[in-house]
Parts: C-alpha cells; structure tokens; sequence
C-alpha cells in the first residue's frame, strides 16, 4: 500500500510527527509527502491558486490514486492524524467492490472556527476525505485523472460526486479517524487521532485530548534526526 499525506508548509512539524509515527508502527511502507508546488511543476494540478482553501492539500488529495499508479490500494490521510497502529491493519476488511472506503462521519461541527481562523461549515460528508484509501482497481477510481481533479468544483470532490454510485463507498471502523473535539472520547486510545481543530503544535490547542500522545511521538521523531 503507497501512503500520501497532505503536506501544507505552515504545519510542517505535524507532517513530519505523522510520518514518523507511520513508519516506528508500521516499518518498509512508502509515505509520500502531496506538495503543492511540486504538483504545479508537474503539471499535474493546474488549478488557480484558492485563498479560501484551509489547507495547500485540500483538493490534491484526490490526485493520491494517479500517483499512486496502482492497481492495488492507495491512502490519503491529513499530516495532522496521528496513528497508533500499523496503517497496513487498514486493509484487513476492506471489500474490493468498493471504489473508496472512508470513515463516514455524521455529525455537526462543535466548534465555530477552524484553526486557522475560518469559519466552520457544515456540509454532507463532512471529513469523509481527511483519510481515504482507495481502490486503484475499480472503474471510479481510475477515472480520478488529473484533467478531472482539475475539472470538478471543490464540492463535487470532498463530497464523491465522482463516484457515481454511493454504495460503491465503504465504511472504515470510525476509530481510525477519531475527530478530536468532536467526538466525546473513547474508551481505547483511536488508531487514528486527528486533531481537526488544532493540533499540539499550536499554542492556542496545546491542551488538546491526546495531545500528550502526539508529544510523545514528537520526542521520538526528534530523537531519531538527533
């Protein structure tokens, strides 16, 4: 499985705590940094630049299967999830008619602002794309080229317009994209925290549930460049 985080340079700490925390549980796999900039150079995104995107990897993440090159499976996550497991569990009950499994959140919005100061909005399928693993094999998924990323209006992406067939989106265990602050905590630790409305690395959210978790790894991935 080929893994592509959302890299955004104004949280770079959070990318490289992700990545690590990838790699210590879940040793040989492939994780790829989506850099906008280096899309552009490609070619590969050509969409004018959006200065209400809260993120440089908001709609870049759709271009995980084309890179990926696979008929096999492919996975995007946010560079602010924080993964206590192997990832490679991920796979272990994934159905090979879907086209995209993600975990398919239901829920309104408990905070007001994003972290980065915009508002929030509520929307269907709200955060389904914050992790997704794709199905490199089926029909929708290979019709994700470039041209129709490029293409599709922002909603008609986060919200699978492009898989014509809602059946065809399978449903992940809802701990492997726990929402911090949106859900009341769980009795076992997430496999997948995703500190969605600020992580530790902002002083505003240092106090965030399981942020010393995330602390934690980020001593690790020092010590490990030190």
């Amino acid at each position: 499985m080929k893994v592509f985080i959302g890299y955004d340079a104004r949280e770079d700490i959070a990318w490289r705590v992700c990545r690590h925390a990838i790699l210590r549980h879940g040793p040989g796999l492939a994780v790829h940094p989506l850099r906008q900039e280096a899309l552009r150079e490609l070619g590969l995104y050509t969409r004018p630049p959006d200065q209400a995107a809260s993120t440089a990897f908001s709609l870049t993440r759709f271009l995980t299967p084309w890179l990926a090159a696979t008929e096999g499976w492919s996975l995007f996550a946010d560079c602010d999830i924080l993964f206590t497991t192997d990832l490679r569990q991920i796979l272990e009950r994934l159905d090979p008619a879907k086209a995209v499994h993600v975990v398919q959140h239901d829920y309104v919005p408990r905070q007001a602002m994003k972290m980065d100061g915009q508002m929030q909005q509520a929307y269907p399928r709200k955060n389904w794309s914050s992790l997704m693993v794709f199905n490199g094999a089926h029909p929708a998924v290979r019709a994700l080229t470039p041209e129709v990323v490029n293409r599709l209006t922002p909603a008609e992406l986060h919200r699978f317009a492009w898989v014509a067939d809602d059946a065809a989106i399978g449903a992940l265990a809802p701990d492997w994209n726990f929402l911090v602050g949106e859900y009341d905590p769980p009795a076992a630790i997430p496999r997948g925290i995703h500190y969605t409305n600020g992580g530790p690395w902002f002083a505003e959210t240092r106090e965030v549930d399981y942020g010393e978790l995330w602390e934690t790894e980020l001593a690790l991935c020092e010590a490990s460049q030190s």
